[in-house]
Protein backbone atom coordinates (compact mmCIF):
# COMPACT_ATOMS: atom_id res chain seq x y z
CA UNK A 1 0.00 0.00 0.00
CA UNK A 2 0.95 3.57 -0.59
CA UNK A 3 2.00 6.24 1.78
CA UNK A 4 -1.02 8.33 0.38
CA UNK A 5 -3.42 5.27 0.89
CA UNK A 6 -2.47 5.42 4.27
CA UNK A 7 -3.31 8.87 4.61
CA UNK A 8 -6.86 8.49 3.62
CA UNK A 9 -8.40 6.81 6.57
CA UNK A 10 -7.36 9.78 9.51
CA UNK A 11 -8.59 12.40 6.23
CA UNK A 12 -11.59 10.64 6.46
CA UNK A 13 -12.00 10.69 10.01
CA UNK A 14 -10.76 14.28 10.62
CA UNK A 15 -13.66 15.40 8.14
CA UNK A 16 -16.08 13.43 9.31
CA UNK A 17 -15.27 14.58 12.96
CA UNK A 18 -15.95 17.62 11.85
CA UNK A 19 -18.96 16.81 9.69
CA UNK A 20 -20.44 15.90 12.86
CA UNK A 21 -19.80 18.25 15.15
CA UNK A 22 -20.52 20.85 12.86
CA UNK A 23 -24.30 19.57 11.50
CA UNK A 24 -24.80 16.28 14.43
CA UNK A 25 -25.38 12.92 12.45
CA UNK A 26 -28.57 13.38 11.19
CA UNK A 27 -27.58 16.11 9.06
CA UNK A 28 -24.08 14.92 8.01
CA UNK A 29 -23.20 14.62 4.36
CA UNK A 30 -20.96 11.46 3.19
CA UNK A 31 -20.43 13.10 -0.05
CA UNK A 32 -19.18 16.50 1.87
CA UNK A 33 -16.91 13.93 4.01
CA UNK A 34 -15.73 12.64 0.93
CA UNK A 35 -15.11 16.23 -0.53
CA UNK A 36 -13.76 17.48 2.32
CA UNK A 37 -10.91 14.68 2.56
CA UNK A 38 -10.73 14.58 -1.24
CA UNK A 39 -11.24 10.83 -1.69
CA UNK A 40 -14.29 9.22 -3.61
CA UNK A 41 -17.14 7.68 -1.78
CA UNK A 42 -15.77 4.51 -3.08
CA UNK A 43 -12.59 5.16 -1.22
CA UNK A 44 -15.09 5.62 2.62
CA UNK A 45 -17.06 2.91 1.66
CA UNK A 46 -13.63 0.27 1.19
CA UNK A 47 -13.18 2.07 4.97
CA UNK A 48 -16.98 1.97 6.98
CA UNK A 49 -20.02 0.64 5.72
CA UNK A 50 -21.39 4.19 6.22
CA UNK A 51 -22.18 7.11 8.52
CA UNK A 52 -22.75 5.21 11.37
CA UNK A 53 -19.76 2.87 11.69
CA UNK A 54 -18.05 6.71 10.90
CA UNK A 55 -19.23 7.88 14.13
CA UNK A 56 -18.87 4.68 15.85
CA UNK A 57 -15.21 4.72 14.44
CA UNK A 58 -15.28 8.03 16.24
CA UNK A 59 -16.44 7.50 20.03
CA UNK A 60 -16.65 4.19 20.43
CA UNK A 61 -12.95 4.29 21.98
CA UNK A 62 -14.45 7.07 24.07
CA UNK A 63 -17.26 4.70 25.62
CA UNK A 64 -15.00 2.05 26.08
CA UNK A 65 -12.66 4.34 28.10
CA UNK A 66 -15.74 5.60 30.52
CA UNK A 67 -16.65 2.53 31.26
CA UNK A 68 -13.29 0.83 32.28
CA UNK A 69 -13.40 3.64 34.37
CA UNK A 70 -16.61 3.16 35.76
CA UNK A 71 -16.24 -0.49 36.68
CA UNK A 72 -12.65 0.35 38.22
CA UNK A 73 -14.11 2.62 40.63
CA UNK A 74 -17.00 -0.16 41.45
CA UNK A 75 -15.97 -1.48 44.85
CA UNK A 76 -17.78 -3.80 47.29
CA UNK A 77 -19.22 -1.34 50.22
CA UNK A 78 -20.55 -3.76 52.08
CA UNK A 79 -16.63 -5.05 53.21
CA UNK A 80 -16.50 -4.42 57.06
CA UNK A 81 -12.76 -2.99 56.22
CA UNK A 82 -14.36 0.05 54.75
CA UNK A 83 -14.40 2.03 57.90
CA UNK A 84 -17.09 5.02 58.45
CA UNK A 85 -14.86 7.79 57.27
CA UNK A 86 -13.90 6.27 53.99
CA UNK A 87 -17.49 5.74 53.15
CA UNK A 88 -18.23 9.22 54.63
CA UNK A 89 -15.25 10.64 52.97
CA UNK A 90 -16.87 8.84 49.31
CA UNK A 91 -19.51 11.42 49.20
CA UNK A 92 -17.18 14.39 49.37
CA UNK A 93 -17.03 16.58 46.68
CA UNK A 94 -13.66 17.88 45.50
CA UNK A 95 -12.32 20.23 43.10
CA UNK A 96 -9.48 17.17 42.60
CA UNK A 97 -12.38 14.84 42.03
CA UNK A 98 -13.47 17.12 39.52
CA UNK A 99 -10.64 18.04 38.04
CA UNK A 100 -9.39 14.43 37.20
CA UNK A 101 -12.65 13.66 35.80
CA UNK A 102 -12.85 17.09 33.46
CA UNK A 103 -8.61 15.77 32.74
CA UNK A 104 -9.82 12.88 31.37
CA UNK A 105 -12.85 14.03 29.83
CA UNK A 106 -10.77 17.04 27.64
CA UNK A 107 -8.33 14.05 26.77
CA UNK A 108 -11.22 12.68 24.92
CA UNK A 109 -12.84 15.85 24.23
CA UNK A 110 -13.83 15.90 20.59
CA UNK A 111 -15.54 12.29 21.08
CA UNK A 112 -17.38 13.50 24.22
CA UNK A 113 -18.98 15.92 22.46
CA UNK A 114 -20.12 14.00 19.92
CA UNK A 115 -21.91 11.90 22.25
CA UNK A 116 -23.41 14.60 24.35
CA UNK A 117 -24.13 16.85 21.07
CA UNK A 118 -24.32 15.46 17.95
CA UNK A 119 -25.57 11.49 18.31
CA UNK A 120 -29.03 11.51 17.74
CA UNK A 121 -30.14 8.96 15.30
CA UNK A 122 -27.40 6.51 16.23
CA UNK A 123 -26.85 3.88 18.53
CA UNK A 124 -25.67 6.40 21.06
CA UNK A 125 -28.11 8.55 21.05
CA UNK A 126 -28.74 7.93 24.88
CA UNK A 127 -25.33 8.32 25.92
CA UNK A 128 -26.07 10.84 28.38
CA UNK A 129 -29.05 8.88 30.25
CA UNK A 130 -27.10 5.83 29.62
CA UNK A 131 -24.53 6.92 31.82
CA UNK A 132 -26.01 8.09 34.34
CA UNK A 133 -28.49 4.91 34.76
CA UNK A 134 -24.94 3.52 35.55
CA UNK A 135 -23.36 5.41 37.94
CA UNK A 136 -26.68 5.75 39.83
CA UNK A 137 -27.01 2.19 40.10
CA UNK A 138 -23.11 2.15 41.34
CA UNK A 139 -23.73 4.86 43.60
CA UNK A 140 -27.41 3.89 44.79
CA UNK A 141 -25.32 0.91 46.68
CA UNK A 142 -22.53 3.55 48.17
CA UNK A 143 -25.86 5.01 49.40
CA UNK A 144 -27.26 1.87 51.45
CA UNK A 145 -24.23 1.13 52.87
CA UNK A 146 -23.99 4.54 54.53
CA UNK A 147 -27.62 4.38 55.62
CA UNK A 148 -27.44 0.86 56.84
CA UNK A 149 -24.66 2.61 59.03
CA UNK A 150 -26.55 4.86 59.76
CA UNK A 151 -24.37 7.76 58.08
CA UNK A 152 -27.01 8.65 55.59
CA UNK A 153 -30.06 9.68 57.26
CA UNK A 154 -32.26 10.81 54.39
CA UNK A 155 -34.27 8.11 52.78
CA UNK A 156 -34.25 8.40 49.30
CA UNK A 157 -35.22 5.87 46.35
CA UNK A 158 -33.23 4.80 43.50
CA UNK A 159 -35.54 7.25 40.88
CA UNK A 160 -34.87 10.18 43.77
CA UNK A 161 -30.94 9.58 43.40
CA UNK A 162 -31.10 9.16 39.65
CA UNK A 163 -32.86 12.53 39.24
CA UNK A 164 -29.58 14.04 41.87
CA UNK A 165 -27.33 11.79 39.78
CA UNK A 166 -28.53 13.51 36.64
CA UNK A 167 -28.55 16.44 37.76
CA UNK A 168 -24.47 16.33 39.04
CA UNK A 169 -23.85 15.25 35.59
CA UNK A 170 -25.30 17.76 33.53
CA UNK A 171 -22.57 20.26 35.44
CA UNK A 172 -20.27 17.37 33.88
CA UNK A 173 -21.76 17.41 30.34
CA UNK A 174 -22.68 21.25 30.47
CA UNK A 175 -19.12 22.73 29.64
CA UNK A 176 -18.35 20.36 26.68
CA UNK A 177 -21.65 20.87 25.24
CA UNK A 178 -21.06 24.93 25.73
CA UNK A 179 -17.30 24.81 24.29
CA UNK A 180 -15.27 25.88 27.36
CA UNK A 181 -11.73 26.36 27.71
CA UNK A 182 -9.99 24.63 30.08
CA UNK A 183 -9.16 27.61 32.28
CA UNK A 184 -13.40 28.16 32.60
CA UNK A 185 -13.92 24.68 33.34
CA UNK A 186 -11.27 25.17 36.52
CA UNK A 187 -13.75 27.88 37.73
CA UNK A 188 -16.70 25.91 36.97
CA UNK A 189 -15.30 22.78 39.05
CA UNK A 190 -15.40 25.21 42.32
CA UNK A 191 -18.34 26.63 41.66
CA UNK A 192 -19.64 22.71 41.42
CA UNK A 193 -18.19 22.18 44.50
CA UNK A 194 -20.12 24.85 46.45
CA UNK A 195 -22.96 23.64 44.67
CA UNK A 196 -23.32 20.44 45.24
CA UNK A 197 -23.20 19.25 48.98
CA UNK A 198 -23.99 15.65 48.99
CA UNK A 199 -23.43 15.28 53.09
CA UNK A 200 -26.25 17.84 53.34
CA UNK A 201 -28.88 16.85 50.54
CA UNK A 202 -28.08 12.92 52.62
CA UNK A 203 -28.33 14.24 55.82
CA UNK A 204 -25.31 12.49 56.12
CA UNK A 205 -23.78 12.49 60.14
CA UNK A 206 -19.80 12.47 60.26
CA UNK A 207 -18.53 9.53 61.71
CA UNK A 208 -17.40 9.36 65.47
CA UNK A 209 -13.68 9.21 65.91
Amino acid sequence: MSNADKTIGPKILDCAKAEFLERGFVNASLRRICANAGVTTGALYKRYSGKEALFQALVQDVVDDIDRVVADRSIDYTDPALSDTQLYNMWTLTEDYLDWWFDFLFDRKDGFTLLLKCAEGTQYQNFQHDLVERICKETYKCYRAAAERGLARKDISLRELHVLTTAFWSTMYEPFIHDFTNEETRLHCYLTTQFIDWHKVLEFREPQA
